[in-house]
């Protein structure tokens, strides 16, 4: 690990969440959101509160058949790897999701597909990423809310500390953040920033009281799926 990747370290959280401000240039991020909207239409799946690009395969349980990330993901998926948080791995699967203002997603775990550790680029708008415990440590242990949007039901008891996720920021998360805790963004249109924000100290130019207006915001997910699987493995068994 290197000495940079332990100055990110949100000592003020559980563990363990990393913070980069800065990630990329503003370059880099127009680059980045011309290549996601320069995607072919079927490329997009449209959700109820958001769409979604899948780059790398589609993780199964059986494993993923993997695709070649392209040149644009290749080349950031690398850089992550280079932290490394992902030990000597390469990550080789990217989310792309494209939030409207006022959409999020609710608390969930990414689930045991994935190597657990998760890194996040932000584009174009911030938003807050707050992070709950489980509901039962029972349901935990059981993986039972695994890659699953829980129900809203007494999330506010449940709830730990929110991470500002400014754009071309980076932003990692491991250890029990990652395979115990959900982690969700709630559905408003302006964050107002408080001192349950953890990583607030790296957030240039935001104070406690502010009140931050969304606009679009676009994140590359990029993760590691251990379970690989051959294409052949399955042609061979539907001849």
């Amino acid at each position: 690990m290197t000495t940079s990747i332990e100055n990110a370290l949100i000592s003020q959280a559980p563990p363990s969440l990393y913070y980069i401000p800065d990630f990329i240039t503003p370059e880099e991020e127009s680059y980045l959101l011309k290549q996601v909207y320069a995607a072919p239409k079927p490329k997009w799946t449209q959700l109820s509160n958001r769409r979604l690009q899948n780059w790398g395969g589609l993780p199964h349980p059986k494993g993923m058949i993997p695709e070649d990330l392209p040149q644009w993901l290749q080349t950031y998926s690398q850089k992550i790897a280079a932290l490394g948080l992902f030990e000597d791995k390469v990550p080789n699967h990217v989310l792309v999701n494209e939030y409207l203002p006022g959409q999020g997603i609710m608390p969930h775990e990414d689930g045991p597909l994935y190597y657990p550790t998760v890194s996040t680029i932000s584009l174009g708008s911030h938003t807050l990423l707050d992070f709950y415990r489980p509901i039962t440590e029972t349901q935990a242990g059981d993986n039972i809310n695994t890659n699953t949007e829980t129900s809203k039901t007494s999330f506010e008891d449940r709830y730990l500390c929110s991470m500002l996720l400014q754009p071309r920021s980076l932003i990692l998360v491991r250890d029990d953040m990652y395979k115990v805790n959900l982690h969700g963004i709630a559905e408003r249109k302006e964050d107002t920033i408080t001192d349950s924000v953890v990583n607030l100290c790296k957030c240039d130019g935001v104070k406690i009281g502010d009140k931050l207006e969304r606009t679009t915001r676009v994140s590359l997910t990029i993760r590691y799926v251990p379970k690989i699987l051959k294409a052949k493995l399955f042609l061979g068994k539907k001849r």
